[in-house]
């Protein structure tokens, strides 16, 4: 009984103490911002108005930079075994070693003298774009038998476009590497590196690395791409009759399946074609025209095994045993 009193008295004493204490101390308001930058981030802003966003910088003109070691780790990001002159040649340019040997001849330095040790890449991109040209041609013929020649060459012109190219290269890191004369780089000369880097993996690695690069890197485009978006064919019904007329088919007969809002401004149309009795397939459309040629669009994607429901693409990376057989099998053949 004594000892809680004495505990009470004890606790009472301390709180009296320790407000006498808080009472003392001065709380002061702080701001999270300096009273000067309000005015400065004005003055910035109008000064950025005025004079415009500054021009972007080449990679080489910012701090913390190695360019031999950048080029050493290209191929080590990619996991590829690149010989590193010609990795150093495929991003050299005609146009980046003509504007360097006019600027040392503005300079009034000798020719001979203050020679540039650089060799561009153009043999790289003739070689490149072949071998890109034959393995794309291939790819696209095994990956899509039932294909026509005119559309094998529609996905071929697409994957093999500055478009897609440059888009592959630019998120490679291709475009900090490049050697140009204009920065921001062109596209056609982003393209023409990404040719001759591709050429150099061939000759470093052989075509077989080189093939699956393009596969990983290049048809991967292909990916949630819709035939038709990139072969564009203007009539699709007539190309269905030919294909079922080559294919020993009877020819399609376009039935309308079901209509909703035809008084309205907006109708649509559901066009059903029938092959032998069975549906082939249906498409909308605000008109019967529009609406019978996304059928034959949709008919078309059937029979040429292109619809989102066909077996993906196989991008599945080849064993060492496989690479062993086939390396046997060729052995074989050739010395047979």
């Amino acid at each position: 009984m004594a000892s809680g009193l004495l505990a009470t008295r004890g606790l009472l004493a301390f709180g009296f103490q320790y407000q006498h204490a808080c009472r003392s101390v001065v709380i002061t308001q702080t701001r999270h911002k300096k009273r000067w930058m309000r005015s400065y981030e004005r003055i910035m802003a109008e000064k950025l108005k005025m004079e415009g966003p500054s021009p972007p910088k080449r990679r080489s003109e910012k701090p913390n930079w190695d360019y031999h070691a950048e080029v050493e780790a290209f191929g080590v990001r990619l996991q590829e075994n690149f010989q590193l002159e010609r990795l150093k040649t495929a991003f050299v340019n005609p146009c980046y070693v003509r504007t360097e040997q006019e600027k040392r001849g503005a300079l009034g330095l000798d020719p001979e003298v203050a020679a540039l040790n650089l060799k561009d890449n153009l043999e790289l991109q003739t070689k490149g774009q072949a071998f890109i040209q034959g393995f794309l041609s291939d790819w696209v013929r095994a990956s899509f038998p039932s294909l026509p020649a005119e559309g094998t060459a529609a996905l071929v012109s697409h994957l093999m476009g500055p478009e897609v190219a440059c888009h592959v290269a630019r998120n490679l890191g291709v475009e900090d590497l490049t050697m140009s004369a204009e920065f921001p780089v062109p596209d056609e000369v982003l393209y023409s590196t990404f040719c001759a880097v591709v050429a150099a993996l061939e000759e470093s690695s052989g075509p077989q690395r080189a093939g699956l690069f393009l596969r990983d890197f290049l048809t991967a485009q292909l990916i949630g791409k819709d035939l038709f978006d990139v072969w564009s064919v203007v009539n699709p019904m007539g190309l269905l009759v030919e294909e079922c007329t080559r294919r020993g088919l009877p020819l399609p007969e376009p039935r309308l399946l079901r209509s909703a809002g035809v008084s309205t401004v907006l109708p649509l149309y559901f066009v059903g074609l029938y092959c032998d009795k069975k549906l082939l397939a249906e498409g909308p459309g605000e008109t019967l025209l529009a609406a019978e040629e996304e059928a034959a669009r949709s008919a078309l994607r059937k029979l040429y095994c292109y619809t989102e429901s066909c077996r993906p693409l196989d991008f599945s990376p080849i064993s060492p045993q496989t690479t062993s057989q086939a390396t046997t099998t060729q052995q074989a053949l050739s010395s047979g």
